[in-house]
């Protein structure tokens, strides 16, 4: 199957914030198109979220169903997470389910403009797992506030350094938000 399977496929059917992960920033074969996205079902063939939201129920997001939230959640209610944040999952979905999905996508877009900024003037070649994290889970004016602090940042300034005063400005405020910006790894 290679048809688009949602409109939106920076918001994963489950509230993962697709268009904020390191795999949706990734050229070639281990690149991802996001949920539903095109190919989507050739590289996650086995989504149980995407079949019963999209596929089965026609829905964009599961908070737009009846069920929501439903056993398929319990895996989330860990607090575990994989290669990309879980987070902000239900806080996405309940946003949705109360905002509708054309403000969260336009609310995420400002934070994947920021983060493509980032990946494209201040990436080190370590820095992006760092910046998409940071991208998923801080709001979006403190986001814009780091934007505006790397426009004040010396042209003679090598890539590392930048980087370095970058990822500091990210932990501060994100300490100052009681927000920790590492995955939740099961040991």
């Amino acid at each position: 199957m290679t048809d688009k399977l949602k409109k939106y496929e920076t918001i994963g059917c489950c509230g993962i914030d697709c268009g904020l992960c390191p795999r949706f920033h990734t050229k070639g074969e281990s690149g991802c198109p996001g949920c539903g996205g095109l190919n989507f079902k050739d590289k996650h063939p086995s989504c149980g979220f995407l079949t019963c939201c999209v596929i089965k129920n026609e829905l964009e997001v599961c908070s737009d169903c009846n069920d929501y939230l439903c056993k398929r959640f319990d895996s989330e209610k860990s607090g575990y997470d994989s290669f990309v944040t879980h987070k902000k999952v239900f806080a996405n979905l309940d946003y949705i389910k109360a905002n509708g999905i054309e403000n969260f996508i336009n609310n995420q877009n400002v934070r994947i403009d920021i983060l493509n900024y980032l990946l494209t003037n201040f990436d080190d070649g370590r820095s992006k797992n760092f910046y998409c994290i940071s991208c998923a889970l801080l709001p979006n004016n403190k986001l814009q506030e780091v934007s505006s602090f790397t426009k004040t940042l010396n042209d003679k300034i090598e890539t590392k350094e930048k980087c370095i005063r970058i990822k500091n400005s990210l932990t501060e405020i994100a300490d100052s938000l009681e927000i920790d910006l590492k995955l939740n790894k099961k040991k």
